[in-house]
Protein backbone atom coordinates (compact mmCIF):
# COMPACT_ATOMS: atom_id res chain seq x y z
CA UNK A 1 0.00 0.00 0.00
CA UNK A 2 3.07 2.46 0.80
CA UNK A 3 4.35 2.23 -2.71
CA UNK A 4 2.37 0.58 -5.71
CA UNK A 5 1.05 4.60 -6.43
CA UNK A 6 5.26 4.60 -6.70
CA UNK A 7 5.31 1.66 -8.84
CA UNK A 8 1.84 1.80 -11.11
CA UNK A 9 2.83 5.49 -11.84
CA UNK A 10 5.69 4.49 -13.13
CA UNK A 11 4.17 1.85 -15.41
CA UNK A 12 1.55 4.09 -16.72
CA UNK A 13 4.47 6.90 -17.71
CA UNK A 14 5.84 3.99 -20.02
CA UNK A 15 2.51 3.03 -21.73
CA UNK A 16 1.71 6.58 -22.06
CA UNK A 17 4.85 7.14 -24.17
CA UNK A 18 3.95 4.09 -25.70
CA UNK A 19 0.71 6.12 -27.11
CA UNK A 20 -2.03 4.08 -25.00
CA UNK A 21 -4.55 5.91 -23.32
CA UNK A 22 -7.71 5.11 -21.26
CA UNK A 23 -11.21 6.37 -20.09
CA UNK A 24 -11.07 5.63 -16.23
CA UNK A 25 -8.97 4.93 -13.33
CA UNK A 26 -10.56 1.46 -11.29
CA UNK A 27 -8.49 0.75 -8.69
CA UNK A 28 -8.78 -1.11 -4.93
CA UNK A 29 -8.36 0.37 -2.01
CA UNK A 30 -5.08 -1.70 -1.24
CA UNK A 31 -3.37 1.98 -3.99
CA UNK A 32 -3.20 5.06 -2.62
CA UNK A 33 -4.54 6.46 -5.58
CA UNK A 34 -4.26 10.38 -3.70
CA UNK A 35 -0.52 9.63 -4.32
CA UNK A 36 -1.12 7.93 -7.60
CA UNK A 37 -3.04 11.00 -9.48
CA UNK A 38 0.32 12.81 -8.12
CA UNK A 39 3.12 11.31 -9.46
CA UNK A 40 0.94 10.41 -12.79
CA UNK A 41 1.11 11.58 -16.20
CA UNK A 42 -1.14 14.13 -16.08
CA UNK A 43 -3.01 12.15 -18.88
CA UNK A 44 -3.83 9.38 -16.31
CA UNK A 45 -4.21 11.68 -12.90
CA UNK A 46 -6.83 13.28 -14.80
CA UNK A 47 -9.35 10.37 -15.99
CA UNK A 48 -12.00 9.96 -14.00
CA UNK A 49 -11.75 7.25 -11.14
CA UNK A 50 -13.10 5.11 -8.84
CA UNK A 51 -11.90 3.21 -6.34
CA UNK A 52 -13.12 0.06 -5.24
CA UNK A 53 -13.15 -0.95 -1.33
CA UNK A 54 -13.53 -4.79 -1.51
CA UNK A 55 -12.06 -4.12 2.77
CA UNK A 56 -10.95 -1.36 4.68
CA UNK A 57 -7.80 -0.80 6.58
CA UNK A 58 -9.26 1.32 9.62
CA UNK A 59 -11.81 -1.90 10.46
CA UNK A 60 -9.21 -4.55 9.51
CA UNK A 61 -8.62 -6.80 12.63
CA UNK A 62 -5.94 -7.01 14.71
CA UNK A 63 -4.26 -9.75 17.03
CA UNK A 64 -3.30 -8.65 20.29
CA UNK A 65 0.26 -8.49 19.18
CA UNK A 66 -0.17 -6.33 16.81
CA UNK A 67 0.18 -2.47 17.14
CA UNK A 68 -2.21 -0.13 15.86
CA UNK A 69 -0.60 1.48 12.67
CA UNK A 70 -3.26 4.25 10.88
CA UNK A 71 -1.25 4.77 8.33
CA UNK A 72 -3.21 2.51 6.00
CA UNK A 73 -6.50 3.41 7.23
CA UNK A 74 -5.65 7.00 6.02
CA UNK A 75 -4.54 5.78 2.50
CA UNK A 76 -8.04 4.53 2.55
CA UNK A 77 -9.35 8.11 3.73
CA UNK A 78 -7.54 9.87 0.81
CA UNK A 79 -8.09 7.59 -1.67
CA UNK A 80 -11.57 8.20 -0.98
CA UNK A 81 -11.15 11.49 -1.01
CA UNK A 82 -9.33 11.75 -4.57
CA UNK A 83 -11.58 9.64 -6.48
CA UNK A 84 -14.72 10.58 -8.21
CA UNK A 85 -16.69 7.18 -6.60
CA UNK A 86 -16.56 5.32 -4.12
CA UNK A 87 -17.64 1.73 -4.42
CA UNK A 88 -18.22 -0.79 -1.57
CA UNK A 89 -19.04 -4.11 -1.72
CA UNK A 90 -21.22 -4.46 1.19
CA UNK A 91 -23.22 -1.60 3.71
CA UNK A 92 -21.03 -3.62 6.44
CA UNK A 93 -17.82 -2.03 4.66
CA UNK A 94 -19.00 1.41 3.88
CA UNK A 95 -20.53 2.00 7.14
CA UNK A 96 -17.71 0.53 9.02
CA UNK A 97 -15.36 2.83 7.49
CA UNK A 98 -16.99 5.37 7.27
CA UNK A 99 -17.22 5.57 11.17
CA UNK A 100 -13.74 4.43 11.87
CA UNK A 101 -13.11 7.58 9.55
CA UNK A 102 -14.98 10.34 11.72
CA UNK A 103 -13.81 8.88 14.80
CA UNK A 104 -9.93 9.08 13.73
CA UNK A 105 -10.22 12.44 12.80
CA UNK A 106 -11.72 13.37 16.00
CA UNK A 107 -8.21 12.11 17.19
CA UNK A 108 -6.29 14.76 16.00
CA UNK A 109 -5.01 17.84 17.87
CA UNK A 110 -5.58 20.88 15.13
CA UNK A 111 -6.17 21.45 11.44
CA UNK A 112 -8.20 18.23 11.18
CA UNK A 113 -10.22 17.51 7.47
CA UNK A 114 -13.99 18.49 7.85
CA UNK A 115 -16.67 16.48 6.85
CA UNK A 116 -14.18 13.67 4.97
CA UNK A 117 -17.36 11.13 5.79
CA UNK A 118 -19.71 13.10 4.59
CA UNK A 119 -17.58 13.90 1.76
CA UNK A 120 -17.05 10.19 0.38
CA UNK A 121 -20.74 8.88 1.50
CA UNK A 122 -22.38 11.43 -1.24
CA UNK A 123 -20.32 9.69 -4.08
CA UNK A 124 -20.68 6.20 -2.41
CA UNK A 125 -22.53 3.25 -4.14
CA UNK A 126 -22.61 -0.16 -2.79
CA UNK A 127 -21.48 -2.44 -5.09
CA UNK A 128 -20.69 -6.36 -4.52
CA UNK A 129 -18.24 -8.52 -6.23
CA UNK A 130 -19.58 -11.50 -8.48
CA UNK A 131 -19.72 -14.91 -8.10
CA UNK A 132 -19.34 -17.52 -10.90
CA UNK A 133 -22.21 -20.20 -9.94
CA UNK A 134 -21.18 -23.75 -8.66
CA UNK A 135 -23.61 -26.19 -9.87
CA UNK A 136 -23.44 -29.61 -8.25
CA UNK A 137 -22.89 -32.31 -10.60
CA UNK A 138 -24.01 -35.52 -8.01
CA UNK A 139 -26.03 -36.60 -5.25
CA UNK A 140 -25.04 -35.74 -1.75
CA UNK A 141 -23.99 -38.50 0.81
CA UNK A 142 -25.80 -39.71 3.70
CA UNK A 143 -23.50 -38.46 6.11
CA UNK A 144 -24.31 -34.88 7.27
CA UNK A 145 -20.94 -33.24 5.40
CA UNK A 146 -19.87 -29.66 7.21
CA UNK A 147 -17.41 -27.20 5.57
CA UNK A 148 -15.30 -24.47 7.21
CA UNK A 149 -13.88 -22.51 4.19
CA UNK A 150 -11.36 -19.85 4.39
CA UNK A 151 -8.20 -18.10 4.89
CA UNK A 152 -6.01 -19.93 8.00
CA UNK A 153 -5.97 -17.33 9.73
CA UNK A 154 -6.83 -16.13 13.17
CA UNK A 155 -9.83 -13.10 11.99
CA UNK A 156 -11.66 -16.06 11.04
CA UNK A 157 -11.79 -17.74 14.21
CA UNK A 158 -11.16 -21.44 13.39
CA UNK A 159 -11.09 -22.57 16.78
CA UNK A 160 -14.01 -22.04 17.67
CA UNK A 161 -15.24 -23.92 14.81
CA UNK A 162 -13.19 -26.83 16.34
CA UNK A 163 -14.53 -26.37 19.33
CA UNK A 164 -18.02 -26.46 18.26
CA UNK A 165 -17.48 -29.31 16.37
CA UNK A 166 -15.69 -31.29 19.33
CA UNK A 167 -18.93 -30.88 20.83
CA UNK A 168 -21.01 -31.97 18.02
CA UNK A 169 -19.21 -35.24 17.53
CA UNK A 170 -19.86 -35.91 20.85
CA UNK A 171 -23.34 -36.04 20.30
CA UNK A 172 -23.66 -36.89 16.87
CA UNK A 173 -21.34 -39.66 15.66
CA UNK A 174 -21.86 -39.80 11.59
CA UNK A 175 -20.37 -36.76 10.04
CA UNK A 176 -18.05 -36.20 7.68
CA UNK A 177 -15.49 -32.36 7.75
CA UNK A 178 -14.05 -30.88 5.27
CA UNK A 179 -11.67 -27.96 5.89
CA UNK A 180 -10.22 -25.69 3.17
CA UNK A 181 -8.81 -22.55 2.43
CA UNK A 182 -5.45 -21.12 1.80
CA UNK A 183 -2.58 -21.09 4.12
CA UNK A 184 0.09 -17.89 4.86
CA UNK A 185 3.30 -18.16 6.82
CA UNK A 186 1.48 -18.00 10.15
CA UNK A 187 -1.10 -21.11 10.28
CA UNK A 188 -2.72 -21.45 13.93
CA UNK A 189 -1.91 -23.97 15.92
CA UNK A 190 -5.39 -25.53 16.06
CA UNK A 191 -5.60 -26.92 12.63
CA UNK A 192 -2.87 -29.61 13.36
CA UNK A 193 -4.71 -30.51 16.15
CA UNK A 194 -8.09 -30.52 14.53
CA UNK A 195 -6.57 -32.59 11.78
CA UNK A 196 -5.11 -35.30 14.51
CA UNK A 197 -8.09 -34.95 16.12
CA UNK A 198 -10.79 -35.32 13.66
CA UNK A 199 -8.60 -37.69 11.32
CA UNK A 200 -11.15 -40.07 10.37
CA UNK A 201 -13.82 -37.45 9.95
CA UNK A 202 -12.32 -35.81 7.39
CA UNK A 203 -13.02 -35.49 3.60
CA UNK A 204 -11.16 -32.94 2.12
CA UNK A 205 -8.55 -30.70 3.75
CA UNK A 206 -6.29 -27.76 2.63
CA UNK A 207 -5.78 -25.15 -0.42
CA UNK A 208 -7.66 -27.00 -2.94
CA UNK A 209 -5.27 -26.28 -5.93
CA UNK A 210 -7.53 -25.88 -9.08
CA UNK A 211 -11.09 -24.54 -9.40
CA UNK A 212 -12.61 -28.30 -10.04
CA UNK A 213 -11.20 -29.67 -6.93
CA UNK A 214 -12.76 -26.54 -5.17
CA UNK A 215 -16.16 -26.94 -6.92
CA UNK A 216 -15.57 -30.81 -6.03
CA UNK A 217 -15.73 -30.12 -2.29
CA UNK A 218 -18.80 -27.69 -2.25
CA UNK A 219 -20.23 -30.15 -4.64
CA UNK A 220 -20.59 -32.27 -1.39
CA UNK A 221 -20.89 -30.68 1.74
CA UNK A 222 -24.06 -29.92 3.08
CA UNK A 223 -23.80 -26.90 5.72
CA UNK A 224 -21.05 -24.19 5.19
CA UNK A 225 -19.87 -22.93 8.53
CA UNK A 226 -18.05 -19.13 9.19
CA UNK A 227 -16.97 -18.20 12.53
CA UNK A 228 -15.28 -15.20 11.07
CA UNK A 229 -14.48 -12.17 13.31
CA UNK A 230 -14.28 -10.03 10.42
CA UNK A 231 -15.89 -10.47 7.06
CA UNK A 232 -16.74 -7.53 4.46
CA UNK A 233 -18.73 -9.62 2.03
CA UNK A 234 -18.05 -13.18 2.10
CA UNK A 235 -17.02 -14.96 -1.36
CA UNK A 236 -17.28 -18.46 -0.58
CA UNK A 237 -20.39 -18.68 1.48
CA UNK A 238 -22.21 -16.92 -1.70
CA UNK A 239 -20.48 -20.14 -4.13
CA UNK A 240 -21.88 -21.88 -1.21
CA UNK A 241 -25.22 -20.97 -1.74
CA UNK A 242 -25.21 -21.32 -5.48
CA UNK A 243 -23.76 -24.65 -4.73
CA UNK A 244 -26.94 -25.55 -2.63
CA UNK A 245 -24.79 -25.65 0.60
CA UNK A 246 -26.88 -24.74 3.67
CA UNK A 247 -25.08 -21.94 5.80
CA UNK A 248 -24.66 -21.23 9.28
CA UNK A 249 -23.29 -18.07 9.69
CA UNK A 250 -22.96 -15.05 12.69
CA UNK A 251 -25.42 -12.67 13.38
CA UNK A 252 -22.92 -9.79 12.66
CA UNK A 253 -20.20 -8.21 9.51
CA UNK A 254 -21.43 -8.41 6.09
CA UNK A 255 -23.96 -11.72 6.64
CA UNK A 256 -27.19 -10.15 7.81
CA UNK A 257 -27.61 -7.72 4.41
CA UNK A 258 -26.05 -10.88 2.08
CA UNK A 259 -27.83 -13.45 3.66
CA UNK A 260 -31.28 -11.17 4.67
CA UNK A 261 -31.48 -12.25 8.39
CA UNK A 262 -35.53 -11.29 8.61
CA UNK A 263 -36.29 -13.93 5.77
CA UNK A 264 -33.82 -16.70 6.66
CA UNK A 265 -33.33 -16.60 10.66
CA UNK A 266 -32.32 -20.04 10.47
CA UNK A 267 -28.91 -19.30 8.74
CA UNK A 268 -27.27 -17.22 11.74
CA UNK A 269 -25.95 -18.50 14.66
CA UNK A 270 -25.51 -16.41 18.20
CA UNK A 271 -21.66 -16.42 17.95
CA UNK A 272 -21.01 -18.88 20.31
CA UNK A 273 -19.47 -22.48 19.97
CA UNK A 274 -22.93 -24.01 21.76
CA UNK A 275 -24.77 -22.12 19.81
CA UNK A 276 -23.30 -23.37 16.70
CA UNK A 277 -23.20 -27.31 17.84
CA UNK A 278 -26.62 -27.16 18.58
CA UNK A 279 -27.62 -25.51 15.26
CA UNK A 280 -25.49 -28.63 13.57
CA UNK A 281 -27.41 -30.33 15.31
CA UNK A 282 -30.49 -29.54 14.26
CA UNK A 283 -29.75 -29.23 10.59
CA UNK A 284 -27.97 -32.83 10.97
CA UNK A 285 -31.28 -33.96 11.76
CA UNK A 286 -33.21 -32.24 9.31
CA UNK A 287 -31.09 -33.76 6.86
CA UNK A 288 -31.95 -37.06 8.16
CA UNK A 289 -35.75 -36.32 8.20
CA UNK A 290 -35.41 -35.01 4.16
CA UNK A 291 -36.26 -31.24 5.48
CA UNK A 292 -32.41 -29.32 5.80
CA UNK A 293 -34.60 -26.64 3.06
CA UNK A 294 -37.38 -26.66 4.98
CA UNK A 295 -39.24 -27.72 2.06
CA UNK A 296 -37.59 -24.90 -0.39
CA UNK A 297 -34.16 -26.49 -1.51
CA UNK A 298 -33.75 -23.52 -4.13
CA UNK A 299 -33.94 -21.24 -1.20
CA UNK A 300 -30.26 -20.75 -0.65
CA UNK A 301 -29.32 -20.44 -4.49
CA UNK A 302 -32.13 -17.90 -5.12
CA UNK A 303 -30.60 -15.71 -3.16
CA UNK A 304 -27.42 -16.22 -4.20
CA UNK A 305 -28.31 -15.57 -7.60
CA UNK A 306 -28.11 -11.77 -7.90
CA UNK A 307 -24.65 -12.01 -7.14
CA UNK A 308 -23.83 -14.14 -10.03
CA UNK A 309 -21.62 -12.59 -12.66
CA UNK A 310 -24.27 -12.65 -15.35
CA UNK A 311 -26.59 -10.57 -13.44
CA UNK A 312 -24.35 -8.39 -11.43
CA UNK A 313 -21.64 -7.48 -14.34
CA UNK A 314 -24.44 -5.34 -16.39
CA UNK A 315 -24.81 -3.31 -13.55
CA UNK A 316 -21.51 -2.81 -12.87
CA UNK A 317 -20.53 -1.83 -16.58
CA UNK A 318 -23.71 0.69 -16.35
CA UNK A 319 -21.81 2.20 -12.92
CA UNK A 320 -18.92 2.75 -14.76
CA UNK A 321 -19.96 4.02 -17.53
CA UNK A 322 -21.82 6.28 -15.83
CA UNK A 323 -18.18 7.55 -14.09
CA UNK A 324 -16.39 7.57 -16.91
CA UNK A 325 -19.16 10.09 -18.40
CA UNK A 326 -19.29 12.50 -15.15
CA UNK A 327 -16.86 11.98 -13.41
CA UNK A 328 -19.03 10.52 -10.76
CA UNK A 329 -21.59 8.09 -9.12
CA UNK A 330 -24.53 9.21 -7.09
CA UNK A 331 -25.17 7.44 -3.69
CA UNK A 332 -26.89 4.15 -3.84
CA UNK A 333 -27.73 1.02 -2.68
CA UNK A 334 -27.35 -2.40 -4.54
Amino acid sequence: MKHAAVTFADSVRVRVEQGESWDLLWCSDMLDLAAFKGLAPAEAGRLPSVAYFHENQFTYPLTSEQPIDYTYGFINAKSGLAADAVWFNSKYNRDSFLEAVEQFLRRMPNHGPEQVARRIRDKSAVLPQGIHPVMPTHPRSEAFHVLWAGRWEYDKDPESFFLAMREFKRRNGNFKMSVIGEKFRSVPDCFEAARIEFGDDIASWGYQDSRMAYEEVLGNADVIVSTAKHEFFGVTVIEALSAGIFPLVPKQLAYPELLGMEENPDFFHEGTVGSISSKLLNLARRKTAGTLWNGNAERGRERSRAYWWTNLAPILDTELEKTAGTGGTEETDF
